[in-house]
């Protein structure tokens, strides 16, 4: 297996298939990754834009080149120096008849979770037409797995990424029957809550959420929480916190799209839902809504608890017989406690990401998959420990910035996490661009000030950028709030309203001369921003995960705004510049980076397989050493003042990005040590 030193994550479609991954192994050699991370590719419906709705896992899709192609790319890859990981999807596959295991009802009952009374299937969230497959039946496992695990035998595949796990029966289970079969490397989609920590699972970590969360976090100031807080407040004409908004989203979900789930829940409590105690059905649906976290793992067969599980359940305050029952103190039907863990995730991903992010606009660099919009930042000291952490339990665990489920990219979240360095401006632009907002919205009122103010945060972090993307985010986003209209009853009128509103305000003279000169500034500040994340996804305990295009700026927006094709030309003749001498510049900056840290990955391993040493820094900057010998320095916020200060380890040491040496006097100013992009990494070369 290649040393595992980054990932880079490819979308495969019909367009872009294994021979033209293929073509750009040589640069992503080049780049300095280790690995290519391959969306879903075995046969999923025909042209199918993602490969998430499989029809056939016992093949390789046609639609991206077949096996021949696949092993092609493997091949080169592996000429190249270069290992492969790929995204598999064992929760569900197409209810299709092309998919053999649907097609034979036989088959469709074995290997599919069907409601033997109502003939229904367990889906995948809220889409109907994906059948959860039933991964605790060995045989299922045997039949759904063989080719894939077949390739990790032979070498083709160093590594899987595992798909939404917490839709299984039994995720813990499922992990060890892989790991058993000879997958040593595997990542899962898990998203945590802020305070909750990974199962003992045999996994090498997560695909990195939580890394995701905690950077941008970083670089939200504090001081911001009271003036954002309070403008919010004054926009949306509601003092409520995130949490309150999540719990009634997630309400509205259980009442509307989640009712056959509760229905089979309460069939299989028994006795007509009567167990449950006190409330019922409606205890049921509280229960189900409130669970902060997205699932427990209880064993009921085994009966196996774990501490974690009885803190979530206690933090719900469900009804004491529910609670009883999911915690085995009391008779429960196992089917019962299995199907409410795989009913929660579910819950929480349609009411809190799917919904209440897209109602709950305080700050949006704090909305994104995993992530707490209450949680405003976090300190230095948080960071280090979550580090820790890490090196200690998951040491090649993923740490992304962006995925292709992200709710906008790393540079676009990095500018909007900005505007918490200047408050007092947003403030004020704000107030004016409402204004300017009540002059050209329609007579129906659309947009309303909580719709305007969303598009605000996202063209100050994605600006420019063409209208017709605005427009297609803005839809989605007002569906997805379900406030004014939605994805089952779209009010069309509503949603021209607002796009002509975004056409228009984007032209008008008044607004655009306030609002450029602003944006222009915001994104100085989200650049230095989203470098400093760059440098501590590189270097902190983990393996950096890269998606494609984002090695130079990218502003992108939720999917499938995220997916548009890459100009893979353009980044060829840049990283070629840089490799032949060019100095960086503002467009090649990121991909600099990106290049100078591999290398020095490359060149340092034993220091980011060694330890991870905190080291002081004050309170806007972070600094840490990587072994004995790899010396990271980022600061977090813009300005520094003389008691910055780093108190800088002895010996002799190169600049790995500035390229000159010197030694530290034990206490320096961060001013000195800081490049003029607020970051630093060095390399021990003398004691």
């Amino acid at each position: 297996m290649a040393d595992l030193r980054a990932t880079y994550r490819l979308q495969l479609t019909a367009e872009f298939g294994f021979a033209a991954a293929r073509e750009l192994v040589p640069y992503l050699r080049d780049l300095g990754v280790s690995h290519l991370y391959l969306s879903p590719s075995l046969q999923a419906r025909p042209r199918s834009p993602h490969g998430y709705d499989v029809i056939d896992p016992g093949r390789i899709s046609d639609t991206l080149g077949g096996e021949g192609e696949f092993r092609a790319l493997a091949a080169a890859a592996a000429g190249a120096g270069l290992g492969m990981i790929l995204d598999v999807v064992p929760n569900h596959m197409a209810a299709d008849d092309a998919n053999p295991y649907w097609a034979d009802e036989t088959l469709r009952e074995r290997f599919f979770d069907l409601d033997p009374e109502t003939g229904r299937w367990r889906r995948f969230f809220d889409i109907d037409d994906l059948a959860g497959v039933r991964q605790e039946d060995p045989r299922v496992f045997e039949a759904t797995h063989e080719l894939v695990l077949g390739f990790v035998r032979d070498g083709i595949l160093d590594g899987l990424r595992i798909d939404h796990p917490d839709g299984l029966a039994d995720p813990a289970g499922y992990l060890g029957r892989l790991r058993d079969r000879g997958a040593e490397y595997v990542w899962v989609e898990k998203i945590l809550d802020s305070g909750e920590r990974l199962r003992e699972w045999p996994v090498t970590g997560t695909v990195g959420y939580e890394f995701l969360n905690d950077v941008a976090g970083l670089f939200v100031d504090p001081a911001a929480e009271v003036p954002l807080t309070t403008l919010w407040e004054q926009v949306s004409g509601n003092r409520r916190g995130f949490g309150a908004v999540a719990l009634e989203a997630k309400l509205e979900q259980l009442a509307t799209t989640f009712m056959p789930e509760v229905d089979r829940l309460m069939r299989s409590a028994g006795a007509g839902g009567s167990a449950l105690g006190v409330g019922g059905r409606d205890a049921l649906i509280g229960a189900l809504a409130s669970l902060p976290v997205y699932r427990t793992y209880v064993e009921s067969l085994a009966r196996v608890v774990d501490s974690a599980d009885r803190e979530a359940i206690a933090a719900a305050h469900m009804q004491p017989e529910l609670a009883a029952m999911l915690l085995l103190e009391q008779d429960a039907p196992p089917e019962f406690v299995t199907r409410f863990q795989q009913t929660t995730p579910a819950v929480m991903a349609k009411g809190v990401e799917d919904t209440a992010f897209y109602r709950y606009g305080r700050l949006l660099a704090l909305n994104d998959v995993g992530g707490d919009p209450s949680r405003f930042g976090i300190d230095v000291a948080t960071f280090h420990a979550a580090n820790a952490e890490r090196a200690r339990r998951f040491p090649r665990g993923l740490l992304t910035t962006m995925t292709h489920d992200a709710k906008r990219s790393g540079d676009v979240r990095a500018r909007i996490a900005a505007l918490t360095s200047m408050p007092q401006a947003w403030v004020a632009h704000v107030t004016r661009w409402l204004e300017i907002g009540d002059r050209l919205r329609g007579a129906d009122g659309a947009p309303d000030p909580v719709e305007q103010y969303f598009l605000f945060q996202t063209l100050v972090g994605s600006w420019p950028i063409e209208i017709d993307r605005i427009e297609a985010y803005m839809q989605k986003a007002l569906r997805e709030a379900k406030r004014n209209t939605n994805w089952v009853e779209q009010n069309l009128e509503w949603e021209e309203g607002v796009a002509t509103f975004c056409r228009t305000i984007c032209a008008d003279a008044e607004f655009l001369g306030d609002f450029e000169p602003f944006a222009a500034r915001v994104a100085m500040a989200g650049e230095r921003a989203a470098l400093g994340q760059l440098v501590l996804k590189l270097t902190a305990p983990g393996v950096p995960d890269f998606y494609q295009g984002d090695e130079l700026e990218f502003r992108a927006l939720v999917d499938p705004d995220n997916r548009r094709p890459v100009d893979w030309d353009r980044r060829r003749e840049m990283l070629a510049g840089l490799q032949g001498g060019a100095a960086p510049d503002a467009a090649s900056r990121k991909l600099w980076l990106i290049w100078r840290l591999l290398e020095l990955r490359g060149s340092r391993p034993e220091a980011f397989d060694g330890t991870y040493e905190p080291i002081a820094a004050g309170e806007h900057a972070c600094a840490y050493l990587r072994g004995e010998d790899v010396l990271v320095v980022v600061g977090t916020r813009e300005e520094m003042s003389s008691t910055d200060v780093l108190a800088a380890p002895q010996g002799r040491w190169r600049d790995v990005l500035g390229g000159r040496e010197r030694s530290f006097a034990g206490s320096e100013p961060l001013t000195f040590v800081l490049s003029e992009h607020g970051v630093a990494v060095f390399e021990r070369v003398g004691r």
